[in-house]
């Protein structure tokens, strides 16, 4: 397969950056080129929801401010971090990427939980 991204994503909840109302969470992010040609990823989208059903679409150029190449059989890792005002809530995106042969592609993030220590059984 020429492209294929592949993309994990863990979380933590920060219990001492968060308060009532306002839960953080940050989440570290593996982006595994398992394709034959290096990919650029140039922007993201993000969906993020919270318990109530309230949606915030983020988009941006590329992740913490970097558009990595990432090489065959290579790997691209961040952490970042979201703010929610439920204890529990979800996320999944999108990163647009360029094959080194020009041509542009989407690479899904599969949606992944955010919640509070111990609130989930």
């Amino acid at each position: 397969m020429k492209n294929h991204i592949e993309v994990i994503v863990e979380t933590e909840y920060q219990a001492e950056q968060s308060r009532e109302g306002e839960y953080v969470f940050v989440y570290h992010v593996c982006i595994q080129n398992k394709g034959e040609q290096a990919a650029q990823l140039l922007s993201r989208k993000w969906l993020i929801t919270d318990a109530d059903g309230n949606v915030i679409e983020v988009q941006g150029d590329g992740v913490i401010g970097q558009q990595p190449v990432i090489q065959p059989q290579q790997e691209h890792r961040y952490s970042s971090y979201s703010v929610l005002k439920t204890e529990v809530g979800c996320m999944q995106g999108s990163y647009q990427m360029r094959g080194e042969d020009g041509v542009f592609f989407e690479a899904d993030i599969p949606m992944f939980t955010l919640a509070v220590a111990g609130i989930l059984n």
